[in-house]
């Protein structure tokens, strides 16, 4: 196409410097006919502009380079401007992958959370991916399989976030499964009781009728078993020549929480589903504080049976099946006859036995020690026929009997209720005394038969005569808590701190609270 002629004088400039004076000149004469635009003549003067006007323009884009080249500053700042850029459009698009890559992993963890029990906090989640159980052995046994803790929810009939709340491991928390109270002891002192709420004593119960009092337990042990009692405990031991009782020091609270979940593990169950039983049955001590208004309770050590769960004093007997077998041997070996109720052990040597009870007390302790458990040192006695011998508060001499001074004192309460009224009278602490006779003379009724029915014809002669007290006892000032097993500060009926309530009367004006043991 034939270059148009320029319009002006500034068109005209421009077109020479972009090109040459002489090129201008020849495209004129080439569009106003006065040459060929290619003659085809050797040495032909368009072909020599055309390549002056090639290398000029090679020329200007070399310099153009140059220049740009020879400004190194220039140049740096320009290649740190296109890599900053980059690396910009790189972490932006990396954090939107992550980002994304986040949000998928949470919402595929908050699934698999709904689905299964992943952790349970420090210390006690590193089984929870072994998930394979002795399915033979449970099977024998006779037990539920449970083959993995989601199953184990489904049995006890909550979601698997229930089932991770009532288990959850937890160093500090702002919530309890557990309500603490403290019951005084007739040896002096306070027993901590731990009560647990509804939903954990629910599934506590279910482990008990389904998993635990399906096995079988030493012959030896009486404490909790049906039909067995502390009678059945003291009948082997009447009319011994020696009676020796022995004590297990924080009985409940020395089987610690590997323990049971050993214990598990051993009668087939994964480890997965061990750990939410043993969970399921054990509870730190707590110490409760408050922070900026907040109540906070800290574990205090590792987990332990609570005395007050339904499934701790089950979880010893079989758990002491071993220490039975032993201290049983023990005992036939030196000819004395072993019965365990709880804690309390006893030992009783036949008439005319050839029993050593120096040798039989050590050699009972060193089976204590070697099995867990540690012997009171303040609770071991040994009574001899000339005495009056007892075995968990039986008298045991000649036949099973209450003591005598307890009767006479028991009979001149009735005595006097007979005669004056219940107003003013309690009987082992209680201010309703009505009651706590008609219990007293079933516990007689259960001992000694003979005497037991006297006493509760009168007792219910009375309670028919005046009814029993509606006792509604006062909240009382808070104090700390304390360790099970020691010395306490008064319990309370609800929270952890508190003293326990009494049988004594409200203050005028009080609203009517409802009784502490009716909470449970």
């Amino acid at each position: 196409m034939a270059q148009q002629p320029p319009r002006n004088r500034q068109e005209l400039y421009d077109r020479i410097r972009e090109t040459s004076k002489e090129e201008v000149i020849f495209e004129e004469m080439v569009r106003l006919g006065f040459w060929p635009a290619r003659s085809g003549v050797p040495g032909d003067p368009a072909d020599e502009l055309h390549r002056k006007a090639d290398l000029r323009a090679q020329l200007r884009a070399l310099t153009t380079e140059q220049s740009r080249l020879g400004n190194l500053e220039r140049l740096k700042k320009e290649l740190r401007k296109k890599r900053l850029a980059e690396s910009r459009r790189k972490q932006q698009e990396t954090k939107e992958r992550r980002e994304r890559e986040r949000v998928a992993r949470a919402e595929a963890w908050k699934a698999r959370k709904a689905k299964e029990l992943l952790f349970l906090g420090r210390g006690v989640s590193g089984g929870l991916s072994h998930r394979t159980p002795d399915v033979a052995k449970l099977e024998r046994q006779g037990l539920p399989k449970l083959e993995t803790p989601e199953v184990l929810a489904q049995a006890l009939g909550m979601t698997v976030g229930q089932l991770r709340g009532l288990c959850f491991a937890r160093t500090v928390s702002t919530r309890t499964n557990y309500v603490r109270f403290a019951l005084r002891k007739k040896t002096g002192g306070l027993r901590i009781i731990s009560a647990p709420l509804p939903r954990l004593k629910a599934a506590q119960h279910w482990v008990l009728e389904n998993l635990l009092e399906k096995l079988p337990m030493h012959e030896a042990a009486h404490g909790f078993r049906p039909g067995r009692s502390i009678v059945t405990n003291a009948l082997p031991h009447v009319g011994a020549a020696a009676v020796v009782n022995l004590d297990l020091k924080d009985f409940f609270p020395t089987v610690v929480y590997p323990r049971v979940k050993g214990f598990f593990v051993k009668l087939g169950y994964s480890e997965a589903t061990a750990t939410a039983l043993a969970l399921l049955c054990t509870e730190p001590d707590l110490e409760e504080v408050e922070l900026d208004g907040q109540r906070y309770y800290v574990a205090q050590g590792g987990r332990r049976l609570p005395q007050g769960a339904p499934t701790s004093p089950a979880l010893t007997n079989l758990l002491c099946q071993r220490l039975d077998r032993r201290l049983k041997g023990v005992g036939r070996k030196l000819g004395f006859t072993y019965t365990r109720y709880a804690d309390d052990l006893t030992f009783s040597l036949p008439p005319g036995g050839p029993g050593d009870v120096g040798k039989l007390l050590r050699l009972v302790r060193f089976v204590i020690q070697k099995e867990g458990f540690v012997p009171h040192p303040e609770k071991t006695r040994v009574l001899r026929r000339g005495r009056q011998q007892e075995v968990t508060g039986i008298v045991v001499n000649d036949k099973p009997g209450v003591d005598r001074e307890t009767l006479r004192r028991f009979r001149a309460l009735l005595h006097q209720l007979e005669k004056s009224g219940p107003e003013g009278r309690t009987w082992n602490g209680s201010t309703d005394v009505i009651a706590s006779a008609v219990g007293f003379a079933n516990y007689v009724m259960m001992v000694d038969p003979t005497k037991g029915r006297v006493f509760l014809e009168q007792a219910r002669a009375l309670e028919k005569k005046y009814g029993r007290k509606a006792v509604v006892p006062p909240r009382r000032k808070a104090a700390p808590p304390a360790q099970a097993g020691t010395a306490a500060a008064p319990p309370s009926g609800a929270r952890l701190g508190e003293e326990p309530k009494s049988g004594e009367p409200a203050s005028p004006g009080a609203p009517a609270k409802k009784k502490w043991w009716k909470l449970f």
